[in-house]
C-alpha cells in the first residue's frame, strides 16, 4: 500500500501535467516531424514548467497554500481528461501515415527486454527516505518552508539563501500534499521523462539500438532516491533542446517562431532552477542567430519565455545584494553574504571533488566516426552540443554533477559511439578473415558481431541493474521503526538532531551536522560558508564561543562526533556547555550562564 499510495499520488500529477502543457502544445500547432509520445513527453515536460511557474507566482504572493496547490493540480487533471480524446485520435492518425515499420529483430528484443531490466532500479529508489546529502542540507529544508509558510523569503540560515530554487517549488507543493518521500517521485520524473524523450529521439534519428543504448545509459546514470534538482535541470535543457529542433525543422522558420519561445521557456526554466543552465545561452544564441534575425517578431518573444521564469530570482538578488547570481558573481558585483574566504573554499572543494564523468559516455567522442553522423542533421547538432557542454565544464569545474544537464544528449551520441566503436572492430575482424565489410548500422540493417557486442553490454547494465534493485528495495522503510532504524544508519547526526528537534525550544547551532539538518530543528543555524560559518566561533576560546552564540540569541549546540573529540577536550569547556543528549557519537549541549571577562 506504500508503495501504490504514492505512485496513484505521482501519476495524478503526471495527468496534470500532460493536460495543462498538452492543452498549450495543441494552441502551438504541431511540429512537423510528428512522433505522438515525444510530444506526449514535450507536454508534461511543458506543463512541469508551467506549474513551476503558478506556484512561484502563488509563493510571490504569499498564496503558496495546499488549497491553491490541490486546486491547480485538479484544474490540470480536467485539462487532461478534456484532452485525452484529441489526443488518442492524433496517435490512430499517425498511425495510419506512417510506413509500416520493419519488425524488431532479434538483437533490438534483446536490447528492449535489457533496458526493461535498467528501469526497475528506478522505479523503487524513489520510495526510500530522504538521505542524500545536499537534499537535507537545503533542498528539502527550503521546500519544507516555502511549503508550511506559503512565501518566498530569503534564509540565511541555509547554505544558499539566494539561490534560484524553481525545481525545489515542485517539492514544496509535494510535502503540502504527501509526506518528506514525494518528492523524490518529482525528481524521477524529471528522469523517467527525459528517458522517454531520449528514447523517441533515438528511434527518429538514428535507430532502435540507438535508442535503447541511450535510454539504458541516461537511466542508469540518473539518481532517483533523492531530491536534487539537476535532473529536472536536464529535463529542461533536453525539453529545449528538442523545441529548437522543431524550430529547426520547420518550414519556413517563420512558422516556427512558437518553437524557439518554447525552447525559450524551457531553458528559462532550467536556470530558474540552477544557475549552471546559464552556460547553455551562448550555444543557443549562436544557433539561433545563424537562422534567425528578426529582433521584435522572434527574438522578443523568445526572450519574454525565457525571463517569465526566472526573472523574479535574478532581480531580486540584483535589487537586494547588488549580484544577480548571488553568490558565484561576488568577484563581479562585490561579496555580500560570502567573504572572499568562503568563495575560495567553495572553489577549491569543487575541485577537490573534480573526476572523469561516468565512463560509459566517453564514447562520446567517437560519434564523428558514425555514419549516422553523416546522414542526420540531428546527430550532428547533438554531437555539437555535447563538445561544447564537456568542453566548457573542463574549463570550469570537472565535477561530474554539474554536467548533469547535458547527460540525457551525452547518454544518446555515446550510443551512437558505442555502436561506432563495437561496428568498427567487427569489421575490422571480418577484414581480417577475408569477409566482406560490414554493412553501416542502420534502421533495418541485420545483426552484426557488433550489434551483439553492443547488446552484451547493455546485458552487463541489465545484471547490474538487478542487484542495484535489490539494493534499493532494501532501501524502503514501511514502518516509522524501519525508517528510524534506516536514517540513523545512513544520516549522521539523525539521532541527535531528532531528539533536539522534539525537545528544543530555542535557536540551536550545528557543528559539522550540515548533511542532517533537515531532520533537526526549523531553523537550525551553523554552516562552512555564508553569515553562520563555523570558524567566525570555533578559532575563539569555549568561554568566548559560549558568549557570542548566548549574544545571538542560542541557547543550544549539537556537534559531529569528530568536533566532540576535538572540541569537548578544549581547556574550559565544561564550564560552558552542559550535555543534553549523546547519540551514535553525536551530541548537544546546552549553553550555561557564562560570566562575562
Amino acid at each position: 500500500m506504500f508503495a501504490a499510495a504514492h505512485y496513484a499520488q505521482f501519476a495524478v500529477f503526471v495527468m496534470a501535467c500532460w493536460g495543462l502543457g498538452r492543452t498549450v502544445l495543441a494552441w502551438l500547432r504541431p511540429p512537423s516531424r510528428r512522433d505522438a509520445w515525444l510530444e506526449a513527453a514535450m507536454a508534461a515536460a511543458l506543463g512541469v514548467g508551467l506549474y513551476i511557474c503558478a506556484f512561484q507566482a502563488l509563493a510571490i504572493f504569499g498564496l503558496f497554500r495546499r488549497e491553491a496547490t490541490l486546486g491547480l493540480i485538479g484544474a490540470g487533471v480536467v485539462a487532461a481528461a478534456w484532452q485525452w480524446r484529441g489526443w488518442r485520435a492524433d496517435v490512430r492518425a499517425l498511425r495510419a501515415a506512417a510506413p509500416a515499420a520493419a519488425p524488431w529483430t532479434r538483437y533490438e528484443r534483446i536490447a528492449a527486454i535489457a533496458l526493461a531490466l535498467v528501469v526497475l532500479p528506478a522505479l523503487v529508489a524513489p520510495l526510500a527516505p530522504p538521505a542524500a546529502f545536499d537534499e537535507l542540507m537545503y533542498h528539502l529544508p527550503y521546500a519544507r518552508l516555502v511549503a508550511q509558510q506559503g512565501t518566498l523569503g530569503i534564509h540565511d540560515w541555509l547554505r544558499y539563501p539566494w539561490f534560484p530554487y524553481n525545481y525545489n517549488l515542485l517539492y514544496a507543493a509535494a510535502l503540502q500534499v504527501g509526506d518528506d518521500v514525494l518528492p523524490h517521485f518529482l525528481n524521477g520524473l524529471a528522469g523517467a521523462l527525459s528517458v522517454l524523450m531520449i528514447f523517441r529521439l533515438g528511434i527518429l534519428h538514428a535507430n532502435r539500438l540507438t535508442a535503447c543504448i541511450g535510454a539504458a545509459i541516461w537511466l542508469g546514470m540518473g539518481d532517483y532516491a533523492n531530491a536534487l534538482i539537476d535532473m529536472g535541470v536536464a529535463l529542461f535543457v533536453l525539453s529545449a533542446f528538442v523545441a529548437l529542433w522543431w524550430w529547426r525543422e520547420s518550414e519556413p522558420l517563420r512558422d516556427g517562431t512558437r518553437w524557439l519561445s518554447l525552447a525559450a521557456f524551457c531553458l528559462g526554466v532550467a536556470a530558474g532552477s540552477k544557475y549552471q543552465a546559464l552556460i547553455f545561452l551562448p550555444l543557443v544564441a549562436v544557433f539561433v542567430v545563424r537562422h534567425e534575425r528578426r529582433v521584435l517578431r522572434a527574438w522578443a518573444p523568445a526572450l519574454l519565455c525565457f525571463l517569465i521564469p526566472c526573472i523574479y530570482w535574478y532581480a531580486r538578488n540584483a535589487i537586494m545584494t547588488g549580484d544577480p547570481f548571488n553568490p558565484i558573481g561576488a568577484r563581479v558585483f562585490g561579496f555580500s553574504e560570502w567573504v572572499p574566504a568562503d568563495y575560495v573554499q567553495q572553489v577549491a572543494d569543487v575541485r577537490d571533488h573534480a573526476e572523469m564523468p561516468n565512463a560509459l559516455i566517453w564514447s562520446v567522442f567517437l560519434a564523428p566516426f558514425s555514419v549516422l553522423w553523416k546522414r542526420s542533421a540531428a546527430v550532428r547538432a547533438a554531437g555539437w552540443f555535447c563538445l561544447y557542454s564537456v568542453a566548457v565544464w573542463v574549463v570550469t569545474s570537472r565535477y561530474p554533477r554539474y554536467l548533469m544537464a547535458s547527460f540525457p544528449l551525452l547518454a544518446v551520441t555515446a550510443a551512437v559511439g558505442w555502436q561506432a566503436l563495437f561496428s568498427g572492430i567487427a569489421a575490422g575482424v571480418r577484414r581480417l578473415r577475408g569477409a566482406k565489410a560490414a554493412a553501416p548500422v542502420g534502421p533495418r540493417s541485420g545483426a552484426g558481431i557488433g550489434d551483439w557486442v553492443v547488446v552484451l553490454l547493455l546485458a552487463v547494465l541489465a545484471a547490474v541493474s538487478v542487484g542495484q534493485t535489490a539494493t534499493k528495495v532494501s532501501m524502503i522503510s514501511l514502518t516509522p521503526e524501519a525508517r528510524e532504524a534506516f536514517l540513523r544508519k545512513h544520516v549522521p547526526g539523525y539521532g541527535v538532531m531528532d531528539y533536539v528537534r522534539r525537545n528544543v525550544t530555542g535557536r540551536v547551532y550545528q557543528i559539522a551536522l550540515n548533511e542532517a539538518i533537515y531532520y533537526g530543528p526549523n531553523p537550525i543555524w551553523g554552516d562552512t560558508l555564508g553569515r553562520w560559518r563555523y570558524r567566525d566561533y570555533l578559532l575563539l576560546s569555549p568561554g568566548d564561543t559560549a558568549r557570542k552564540l548566548a549574544a545571538e540569541g542560542f541557547t543550544t549546540v549539537v556537534m559531529s562526533p569528530e568536533m566532540v573529540k576535538v572540541l569537548s577536550v578544549r581547556p574550559g569547556f565544561d564550564q560552558y556547555y552542559g550535555l543534553l543528549h549523546e547519540q551514535d557519537g553525536s551530541r548537544a549541549y546546552r549553553l550555561l550562564p557564562t560570566t562575562a571577562p
